[in-house]
């Protein structure tokens, strides 16, 4: 592939040099993707405690209650009978009958807008949960899919048995093989005493609506539901709570000049970076992004397909979740995805797109020298 216009102009600071996300071909080990299920680095330091409830939605302050609540009847031996173990991944279990689903949902689900902190919530739920991290699992339901992909379903199945808890961030379905998949994985996993809290902006019962044939799947989606008690969060984007706008675009000569001086900085050509995802397996986003302090992109245009759109939202999120600023030329985010796209089944993924997106924008202002 050819490198960015941008790219190749000469670096005033050779040592500062900027790499190029389009050279990256990231592999990622199966032990990493388990070792990896922990809250992002955004949210190591998140507590319910570190939570501010907006006083005009007492959904939020309601949330926080039986999370702390959930979180602390989730200590004592593991449901399964299953012993601690000294390090996360590949656990051995006996033959042992597996207790008793119990009655009732065995698992919390946010259902809320963007930005009223319903990760910050399932991270403090993580946290909270009286186990050893080894024993405890988070990531985003792509995340989830992948390590299925990866460790293959059985495998999967005899990792996560073990454990107290599994958060899901950002629950959806995308195909009817997806609701078949975790359906079944987590009826599994409700079988052998694993608690479940997940977030989404859709509820369980409207999961996969205006994504494919749903009503075909019901019984699936329906099953599902019947895992989690629904816990609705109201408010607004607190990403835009009493903040200015999103900055507007800069000049490319800005942003590459800005890649240049900012030491661990990648500079991209932005259909070139799009073209290189359609490579890279989204399960390698998050290791595609390591070690970088700033992302630069020069001539962000609108995205061509709805495909190519969901590798984006991906990359957004791995991004927001290592809290990487983004500095672009070109269009503004709000103007990513056509009229269509944000009518259609993904529109809730893509606003989140928008609003992380724009969030990182904010926070790359810094990066530019007048």
């Amino acid at each position: 592939m050819s490198s960015s216009p941008a790219a190749s102009k000469p670096s005033p600071i050779a040592e500062a040099s900027p790499v190029s996300l389009c050279t990256r071909e990231p592999r990622v080990p199966a032990d990493r993707l388990v070792a990896e299920m922990v809250p992002p680095p955004r949210f190591d330091s998140v507590r319910f405690s570190t939570y501010i409830p907006d006083p005009n939605q007492p959904s939020q302050t309601e949330a926080v209650r039986v999370l702390e609540d959930f979180a602390g009847g989730l200590g004592g031996a593991h449901a399964s009978g299953a012993g601690k173990t000294g390090k996360r991944g590949f656990l051995g279990f006996g033959r042992a009958k597996a207790p008793k689903t119990p009655a009732g949902p065995r698992g919390v689900y946010l259902d809320g807008g963007y930005g009223v902190g319903k990760t910050h919530l399932l991270a403090s739920l993580w946290h909270a949960t009286p186990a050893e991290p080894s024993l405890k699992a988070f990531g985003t339901f792509v995340e989830l899919t992948n390590l299925v992909g990866a460790l293959g379903f059985q495998q999967t199945v005899q990792t996560l048995s073990g454990h107290r808890l599994l958060c899901i961030d950002e629950f959806e379905l995308d195909d009817p093989g997806d609701t078949v998949l975790v359906s079944t994985l987590l009826g599994k996993l409700v079988d052998a005493g694993v608690a479940l809290a997940a977030t989404s902006n859709t509820l369980p019962g409207k999961l996969g609506e205006g994504r494919f044939a749903a009503a075909d799947f019901l019984r699936e989606i329906q099953g599902l539901s019947a895992h989690f008690r629904a816990l609705r969060i109201d408010g607004e984007d607190y990403r835009h709570r009493g903040l200015p706008e999103a900055p507007a675009p800069y000049s490319e000569e800005q942003v590459t000049k800005a890649a240049y001086a900012t030491e661990g900085a990648s500079l991209d050509d932005f259909p070139h970076l799009l073209d290189h995802l359609a490579r890279v397996h989204p399960s390698r986003y998050g290791a595609l992004t390591d070690g970088l302090n700033a992302v630069c992109l020069t001539d962000v245009q609108p995205i061509p397909d709805q495909s190519t759109a969901l590798r984006l939202v991906v990359l957004a999120d791995r991004l927001y979740d290592r809290e990487v600023p983004v500095l672009a030329s070109g269009l503004p985010f709000d103007q990513l995805f056509s009229e269509d796209m944000l009518k259609g089944g993904y529109r809730k993924k893509y606003f989140r797109a928008i609003s992380r997106l724009t969030a990182l924008a904010r926070d790359a202002k810094g990066l530019v020298t007048q």
